[in-house]
């Protein structure tokens, strides 16, 4: 079982776009969406939900009033100000981090630590193969945790279908949740686009991927609407060894697609997926395995 991680360095690219066509053009695959924070792969895939469970990922603290004596160690050494004083003193649970200083410093052992629900997990089925996600609850930001949880539950749902390959939708950006989308990958795809932002964070993303030291390969989204970045882009994956493995020219019948929830292949002109079946077979061949 291989991983093929979609990436981009910042969002608006067309990357789950492109990962929702790789999905119908490899099928059958597992699919993961580890863009926990936004998801949004489930629109184009529309999965049938079969189980979900709650999932732990952070602890926060409370303060039992009765121990409580009011002498304000707690909330002078809260960094967060997550720590209400008055009667009885309270923990603001969207600015806890659970760090645990509070509970360090308090001298009547007051204060505990109890697990939140961080996220739900849930597992489906689309026409184009089991998928995994999650839902992050409200204010939680343990994001990377909930993405290490969701790939290790989609490479369970491989194993178990004996599917040859997941195709893990990240997060954009370079954070944790990105590293934790990234780690054990056997093919990165980072997808850009022709724009000066698009050009800065591919650069971005490209290190954190050779930092983990996976092969990489891009793409070149909305490729002709500024032909000189366009360039640019083309010419500095040249000199760093990456293969443009696609160059997928904008189409309004693609947001049109998009807006109806349709999954793109099918449903777009030639031009734009005559490049998303050569990028299928570019990655077929990088990683060796048998799809379709």
């Amino acid at each position: 079982m291989k991983q093929l991680v979609v990436l981009s360095g910042k969002g608006g690219t067309g990357k789950t776009t492109v990962t929702a066509s790789l999905a119908q053009l490899l099928k059958p695959v597992v699919l993961a969406d580890c863009d926990v924070e936004a998801p949004n792969l489930h629109l184009l895939l529309s999965p049938q939900t079969d189980d979900s469970f709650p999932l732990k990922v952070s602890r926060k603290a409370r303060i039992d009033p009765d121990l409580c004596t009011a002498c304000g160690a707690c909330a002078e050494s809260c960094r967060f100000g997550a720590i209400t004083t008055g009667d009885p003193y309270r923990v603001d649970a969207f600015r806890c981090e659970g760090c645990g200083v509070c509970g360090f410093v308090c001298p009547e052992e007051a204060v505990d630590f109890f697990e939140t629900d961080g996220a739900q997990v849930y597992r489906g089925m689309t026409p184009y193969g089991p998928m995994v996600g999650a839902e992050l609850a409200v204010g939680e930001e343990a994001s990377g945790k909930v993405v290490t949880r969701v790939r290790m539950e989609a490479q369970l749902t491989a194993h178990e279908a004996g599917l040859p390959l997941v195709i893990v939708d990240g997060s954009p950006g370079t954070g944790c949740p990105v590293i934790a989308s990234l780690s054990g990958a056997d093919l990165t795809l980072i997808i850009t686009e022709p724009s000066l932002s698009g050009l800065h964070d591919l650069e971005r993303i490209l290190q954190v991927a050779e930092h983990f030291g996976i092969p990489t390969i891009a793409g070149i989204n909305k490729c002709d609407i500024v032909p000189e970045l366009a360039d640019r882009i083309r010419k500095r994956c040249g000199e760093l060894g990456i293969e443009v493995a696609a160059e997928i020219p904008f189409s309004g019948e693609v947001v049109e697609a998009l807006r109806g929830r349709r999954p793109p292949v099918g449903n777009v002109p030639p031009e734009v997926e005559e490049p998303l079946r050569r990028l299928a077979l570019v990655i077929e061949e990088r990683t060796a395995v048998a799809t379709g």
